[in-house]
């Protein structure tokens, strides 16, 4: 059963950082790209990062330069390092596996003073 659990998330202040990771079970890591997406209040989800099974990463433009999606395989973990967050950046952040439609639970992140 392949299973993906996200944590990492919190309250930060606005300049603030936080680094997501995201656990997967059940398949094989190095195998498969991951993504990390994100849904605000009253939005809909909207894609964030994702990093390739060769690790090559690719950024929305709206938090380009704010963050870096990298991988661990031998832990298979993916991580989403966010930097000078804002409010703007509140949201649940969920991570998936590329080309099939599984997520985790998400992990709240919230940008508050």
């Amino acid at each position: 059963q392949v299973q993906l659990v996200e944590s990492g998330g919190g309250l930060v202040q606005p300049g603030g950082s936080l680094r997501l990771s995201c656990a997967a079970s059940g398949i094989n890591f190095s195998g498969i790209g991951m993504s990390w997406y994100r849904q605000a209040p009253g939005k809909e989800r909207e894609w964030v990062a994702q990093i390739s099974s060769g690790s090559i990463p690719y950024y929305t433009d709206a938090m380009k330069g704010r963050i870096t999606i990298s991988r661990d395989n031998g832990k298979r973990m993916a991580y989403l390092q966010m930097n000078s967050l804002t409010p703007e950046d509140t949201a649940v952040y969920y991570c998936t596996i590329d080309g099939l439609n599984i997520w985790g639970q998400g992990t709240q992140v919230t940008v508050s003073s």
